[in-house]
């Protein structure tokens, strides 16, 4: 049986946000896609990005599930607030909490799916096996967090590697999820690292939107 298609999850980081309407429109009817918000608080990381009103009102623009990845020092607060919002992930950072898997419990009462993120230079082993095990989703970021247009990391690659060893030898399913950098040979890369899902920003959105979905496909095999 053949491997299921890659996500791929652009990034409205890179959007024209005076018309995200329009621009998410550009991706109606493409399958096998998550629309991922980048919520920054200006704290965790330097920039400050979608505040929960927006992303409510973002919640009810597009068909596709809905992906947050919170750069923020207190990810509790933002998983409560947006619980109500109808998004499918909410993926916070290993390395804005204490106790991840007491996150990732309450996260799982609101949310299909709940994922830990780790900045470049958190190695792998800072996720226990515990962790690994009740998560659903795990973001390597290839670029340090904070703002779009960076150089992927390829040091990413390996993280990419022993995850999908970890996720093989635990006899676990989660979904190995790659921010940063990519573009059509970045993502190839990852792909063949083991990846499962792309986020993109610049690559997508620096095209004209009626090539959207044409960027899209160009970063799959």
């Amino acid at each position: 049986m053949s491997a299921p298609p890659p996500i791929i999850s652009p990034s409205l980081l890179s959007c024209d946000f005076a018309n995200m309407e329009s621009e998410l429109k550009a991706f109606k009817g493409e399958k096998d896609i998550w629309i991922h918000l980048d919520i920054m608080d200006g704290h965790f990381v330097p920039n400050l990005t979608f505040g929960h009103g927006i992303v409510e009102r973002i919640s009810g623009l597009t068909e596709h599930p809905l992906d947050a990845h919170l750069m923020v020092t207190n990810p509790a607060l933002h998983v409560d607030k947006m619980k109500t919002f109808g998004l499918y992930n909410v993926t916070f950072h290993h390395e804005a909490v204490r106790d991840s898997l007491e996150l990732i419990a309450t996260a799982k009462e609101f949310y299909p799916s709940v994922g830990l993120s780790i900045k470049p230079k958190t190695p792998v082993s800072a996720l226990g096996d515990d962790v690994l095990q009740r998560v659903d989703l795990v973001l390597v970021m290839s670029v340090e967090p904070g703002y779009g247009g960076q150089t992927f990391l390829p040091e990413a690659l390996e993280k990419i590697k022993l995850l999908r060893s970890r996720r093989l030898s635990l006899g676990t399913d989660f979904i190995i999820q790659v921010d940063g950098g990519i573009d059509e040979k970045t993502a190839r890369q990852a792909l063949a690292s083991g990846a499962d899902n792309l986020v993109a920003g610049s690559s997508i959105f620096g095209a004209p939107p009626h090539s959207y979905t044409e960027r899209v496909r160009c970063l799959r095999p």
